[in-house]
Parts: C-alpha cells; structure tokens; sequence
C-alpha cells in the first residue's frame, strides 16, 4: 500500500473531524474509509463496556449483530485483540472460534478458514474499543497491511472521541460510578440499555434525556411489555439523582394494606405481624427515585394518601404519629388510560394530574421498524451465551417473519419467544451444531393464537355439559380465566378488569380452583 493510497483513505476522516455529524453516521463513516484502505467482507467498530464489547457500527454483517452484547471472556478472539498495543492477524486456520461466525451477510456456512484481523483502539491512553475485520479469502491482508491498520487505528481514536457521548463515557468519574453500582445492587435494578434506531425510539431517547435532566414527576404509558420500567431506569439515570438509589413498587402485586405498608413503612405492632419498625420506599428512595408501577391499579383511598406525601414531601408510618419528610421524584407507570379511568370516576383527578407532570409515551414494538431485528440480536447473543453454542443466528426468513408480526406482546414477547426457539431448536438437533440458524419455522409465532383463544369461552359450555353443575361450573371457570391470563400475558390486574371482578377476588376465586 503506498502513502498516496493511505492518504487517499485518511483524508474524508480528517475532513469529518471538524464537522457536526450524528453519531451513527460518523461511525458509518469510519468504518467506510477503512474498507476503502484496507478491503474485507466485513469491518465491525466495538465499543468497550466493562467486560462486555459493543457493537456501534457495522459494515458486510447482519443487522442484529448491532443488537448483540459480546461477553469478553467468553471469545478468545476478542480478548487477544484487547490484550495487544498493536494489531493483531490471526492465522487463517486458527482454532479459536470466531465471534461472527454465521453473522456474515450472504454467508451461511463456518469462518473456520480465512482472514481476521483487529487493533485496539486507545483514547487518553486507555482502551476504548476495537476495530476489526474479515475477509473469506484467507490471503487477503498481507503482514504489510498491519502499519496501514495501526494509522487508521490512532484517526479512528481522534473520530470517536470527537462523538461527544463517547466522551462523557469515557471521562465519567469512577467514584460516581461505583457509588451508582453499589446503589443498583441495593434496589436490585440491572442497568440495561434502551436499544433501537428507529425514528419512534429515537424520539423517546431525546424525550428521557430532556426530562431525566428535570425534576418532574413522569408518567409512562404504552402497552404491557413494551419496558416501562427500562424507561424509568433510563430516566433516573439521566437525572441528577443517578448516583442515588431508584427504588421500585409493583402497585398491583400486592393488597391495599401492604401497598400502604411498602409506601410509607410501619412501626412495631401496627398490624399482625409487624415485630419491628420498617421503613418504606419513599424513605428507601429518600434523595433518588421511586418508581410505582402499574399505578393504575391503586385503590382511591392509596391515592389519596399518596398524594399527600407529593404535595408535602411529609408521610407517617403506618401506626404512628411520627412525621418523616422526604425528597424523592416519582416516576409512575401503567397500561391503563387514567384519563378515561378519571371520567368513570375510577380514579382521583387530582391524582392524576399530580402524576402526569410530563407524560411519556412507550411505542409498541409493531412501530418501532426493524428495532424488532437489533433487539432479537441482544437477545439471541443472551441464549447463545447460556446454551453454551458458537453461533446463535436468524435465517432471512426467520428476519422476515420478525418483521411481518404484530407484536401484542411488544419487547417482552419478543424475548421469550427468542428463548423459547432457541431451545426448541437445539434439541431437534442430533448433533450439537456449531452455528444454529433459526429459521421462521423455528419461530413457532403464535399466528391466529389470540383469535382463536378468544373464540373458547364462547363455545367451551357445550363440552362441559358433564358430571354435576358444580364440577362443569369450576372447569367453566379455569377454561375462561386461563384464557383471559393468555390474551394478558399473565397480567392478573388486566384480566381481573376484563373478567369484571376484583383483582383480590379473581385471586381468591383462582386459588380456590387450584390455579394458584
């Protein structure tokens, strides 16, 4: 390669420094002059975050290969990368499997002979990420290439720090960090990412970021499954209270009485069972965040109590006369519309409004484009790395079928039915294979399930005209809450209010007919 050719290939770089790009496409950018300079199948730039590498641009792999998170330790080929100050070509018949394998567009069999090259890539003198790439033909980078990948490597460095959101990661304070950690371990939180790039996701990104930097009270809607309390998570951590805790409730997993004693805390004997003084979330999330979700489902007496403690900052332990203030900001969520629940007079308007400061609105899964793509890539890394497999990876049909389907179960159903394939076709497997590709039969979507399970009930009486009334009534009883759990993805409080019951009494009716 001559110093023209190099020179050629560096210069749009240079030229890109000192221009306002999105973040995505000075990535995109980069990755282009490098497959100019140095020509491969496929080139990948990877971020590094604690042990795990992430993918922020990709050029000749799949498009779910930008929603994977590749554990470190668990490819060799990676971790020699990270380990060199220099790059590194790896032998074209070596034996350490390849993290792309089966990822390749266009490719279908094993990487197991052929051209794989990488360099790490420093910022301020510590490691940032990697650049790397592959080729089919197994002479394709000559020892020659290695000096033009380290140029290219230290302009790479200069471009991604120029990103302004590289650079805040990258001078974060490790103290605050730790402190963060240390706080999500206590809430049991994991700090997971919002993943997509569509329009509709980028859109709530910019409005979490807008709001998280605020004190306001959020409320978050969307469809069951969509990730709420990701947003949530999201949202604490764009605030100025992220190196304190975020604390959650689930408002429809317990009865009122608890819901009061969670909240606000109780003293020694203010009920059967309390043997000691407890504090309760709002003084666990005092100086941070307490998330309530699924708001919707509390009675109007919590509401009024909890409204109190918004509007005063003051609360008292159940049994006690004790004031305690706080300093917490809400994050609320729900499925339900609270507007139409206030007009039936199922829920305090002033409540309400205290709660929809700034409401925030989660997009379902069916318009997010194909986010569905990068978010199965996140979640077929998860299974690949559990079951122990090289390769995890979808068939174009299985990618079509992704991208075809409605998604009443949003993000949530997405995951388990990645799981749920995965597994399934491994064991139709005689042999334990290298790359398991799952095709859209491998998907088993659930197409027509919905319809034809509420379609049952209607027609489930005739069947049990059997036995005594009392028998055919409780096996009437199962049949028509099992189906009503299905359609809500076992979310009791939903089913309770389209089966017109009391989500307390719908629980005692499903224990007495030993559903519970």
């Amino acid at each position: 390669m001559t110093a023209k050719s190099l020179l050629t290939a560096l210069l749009p770089l240079v030229s890109d420094l000192s221009r306002e790009l999105p973040e995505g496409e000075r990535y995109r950018r980069l990755l282009e002059a490098m497959r100019a300079l140095l020509p491969c199948d496929a080139a990948a730039l990877l971020r590094l975050d604690g042990e795990w590498l992430v993918p922020l641009a990709v050029d000749g792999l799949s498009t779910d290969t930008l929603g994977r998170r590749f554990k470190i330790s668990e490819h060799p080929r990676f971790e020699a990368l990270l380990s060199s100050h220099g790059p590194t070509r790896f032998a074209a018949d070596s034996d350490l499997p390849d993290p792309y394998d089966g990822l390749v567009e266009g490719l279908d069999d094993h990487l197991e002979v052929h051209d794989c090259m990488g360099c790490p890539l420093f910022i301020d003198e510590r490691p940032w990420g990697l650049l790397t790439l592959d080729a089919l033909d197994p002479e394709q980078f000559e020892p020659i290439e290695l000096d033009a990948l380290q140029a290219f490597a230290s302009l790479a460095a200069a471009t991604v720090n120029a990103a302004e959101r590289i650079e805040r990661l990258a001078n974060r304070v490790e103290d605050e960090h730790q402190r963060a950690e240390v706080y999500r371990q206590a809430s049991g939180q994991q700090n997971r990412e919002l993943i997509g790039q569509s329009k509709s996701h980028k859109r709530l990104v910019e409005e979490i970021n807008l709001v998280g930097g605020s004190d306001l009270t959020v409320l978050i809607t969307g469809e069951t499954g969509v990730g709420k309390e990701l947003v949530a998570q999201a949202i604490h951590a764009a605030s100025a209270r992220a190196d304190k805790p975020i604390i959650s409730l689930n408002c429809a997993a317990l009865p009122d009485t608890l819901v009061e004693s969670e909240l606000f805390g109780h003293v020694r004997g203010a009920f059967t069972g309390a043997m000691n003084d407890r504090r309760g979330k709002f003084e666990l999330a005092n100086g941070g965040t307490l998330f309530l979700d699924e708001v919707g489902e509390l009675s109007l007496t919590v509401q009024a109590k909890l409204l109190r403690v918004l509007q005063s900052g003051q609360l008292q332990r159940l049994g006690s006369d004790k004031e305690h203030t706080v300093d917490v900001r809400l994050i609320a969520a729900t499925n339900r519309d609270l507007a139409e629940e206030v007009r039936n007079g199922r829920y305090r308007a002033d409540f309400y409004h205290r709660l929809s400061v700034y409401p925030l609105l989660v997009p379902a899964l069916r318009d997010r484009g194909r986010d569905v793509l990068l978010l199965s890539g996140f979640f077929l890394e998860q299974n690949r790395s559990r079951m122990g497999l090289n390769s995890l990876r979808l068939n174009s049909d299985a990618q079509a079928a992704l991208l075809a389907y409605n998604w009443p179960g949003n993000v949530r159903e997405l995951e388990h039915l990645i799981g749920r394939s995965a597994l399934k076709a491994l064991g139709n497997c005689k042999d334990r294979p290298k790359i398991l590709s799952l095709s859209a039969a491998d998907l088993d979507l659930p197409n027509g399930r919905i319809e034809v399970v509420a379609e049952q009930p209607a027609a489930a009486p005739m069947a049990l005209v059997s036995g005594d009334l009392r028998e055919a009534t409780e096996n009437y009883q199962r049949q028509l809450i099992s189906a009503c759990l299905e359609r809500h993805h076992d979310n009791w409080a939903s089913a309770a209010r389209e089966l017109g019951l009391d989500r307390a009494n719908l629980g005692r009716m499903a224990k007495r007919l030993g559903m519970k």
